[in-house]
């Protein structure tokens, strides 16, 4: 088998850019032949696809002549390119676009391996889910997508395994929001006798860049859900979609309709305090049954309930002392007695930047 390796990288955000200096630090890394970012591509010349982008001065690579530049590239054109090169390819994608996850397929039946966070392939229609998997194993090609769900912890991967072990999952509950896991947190600690305002905590949050650039993508909800679809597609339930389960929105009625411009993310903002009584309202029911409010997700086996939302948990349970890390627990089978217990911060660029490199370093080894 071919020891060198040719790598495609679209999106070099805020993970895109802790997974290149993390690629530039490793022996032996795959040779780096496409960068695409915004309106911009980066291409190693045809047809010995040499020189390829340096990895470590990838910015300033821009300015050598012995490259290819282009503009925005369609899947299709992406995955001729790297269909044609002269060892295993591998496609790195660092975004959350839809259409670049419905072309999946494309790659993989092309023999292009796919290591990517984005959740938008792995809990849309479950047709594309189908196909993804089929065309893998037309192409003889491999999929990881261990940051999807929960970053850095082995939540899928540990799944999988006691699937594949004949194991039984019965019941699965954790939060797998570290935003809402910190502003829950925050709001109510574990003993319960915070008076923090939710809205100030929420303008925090965004301002210290906790949030999403648009916090109301947090606080819908559809982020968790989507990580709880996939999670149960891969323990052998086929759920259509997050809207086959109910998923409470903690962005307020009045709220929105709001447009997801800046105009509009400013203009929730500013409306967001006069809503705080509804949260506070909330807090005051779980204090009054000596509880503690907790965003969690859950999903039962036995009766294919699922569902996303407020919660009152028990003081002192690990879902209580949660400020901010990822919680997962697990019953099974095997494990009825007590729960397998995944926990970590999971998120952050870095951090999800290190899990894609560990998918990245195994799809290397299996294809070697």
């Amino acid at each position: 088998m071919p020891n060198n390796f040719y790598l495609g990288i679209i999106g070099v955000g805020g993970v895109g850019n802790a997974f290149l200096e993390q690629l530039g630090k490793i022996p032996f890394p795959p040779s780096l032949v496409l960068l695409a970012r915004s309106s911009r591509t980066l291409l190693a010349p045809l047809p010995e696809y040499s020189p390829s982008i340096p990895i470590s001065k990838w910015e300033q690579a821009i300015q050598n002549d012995f490259l290819i530049q282009r503009g925005s590239l369609d899947p299709h054109e992406i995955a001729e390119y790297l269909a044609a090169a002269p060892g295993p390819a591998i496609l790195v994608d660092n975004t959350s676009d839809l259409e670049l996850a419905r072309a999946y397929p494309l790659f993989l039946r092309r023999g292009i391996s796919i290591v990517t966070p984005n959740k938008k392939g792995f809990s849309g229609e479950i047709g594309l889910w189908n196909d993804i998997f089929t065309s893998a194993t037309e192409g003889n090609a491999l999929v990881y997508h261990q940051c999807t769900v929960g970053g850095t912890l082995p939540v899928l991967s540990t799944l999988r395994d006691l699937v594949a072990t004949g194991d039984q999952i019965i019941s699965i509950e954790g939060v797998l929001s570290g935003t809402l896991s910190l502003l829950l947190g925050t709001y109510m600690p574990g003993s319960g006798d915070s008076k923090a305002k939710w809205s100030s905590l929420v303008s925090h949050a965004r301002e210290a860049g906790e949030t999403e650039p648009d916090p109301r993508d947090d606080l819908n909800g559809l982020d968790f859900a989507r990580k709880l679809t996939i999670i149960a597609r891969v323990i052998g339930l086929d759920i259509n979609g997050p809207d086959e389960f109910p998923v409470e929105s903690l962005i307020p009625a009045e709220l929105r309709s709001l447009p997801s411009n800046g105009k509009g993310i400013e203009q929730f903002m500013s409306e967001l305090p006069a809503f705080d009584f509804r949260m506070d309202e909330a807090r005051d029911a779980a204090i009054k049954q000596d509880k503690v409010l907790r965003y969690v997700g859950s999903i039962d086996v036995p009766t294919r309930s699922i569902k996303v939302g407020l919660k009152q948990v028990d003081k002192g349970s690990p879902l209580a002392g949660l400020v901010g890390s990822q919680f997962l627990s697990v019953y099974t089978k095997r494990y009825s007695e007590t729960p397998l217990i995944l926990q970590g911060g999971g998120g952050g660029g870095e951090i999800t930047a290190m899990g894609l490199m560990a998918d990245l370093l195994k799809v290397m080894g299996r294809l070697r």
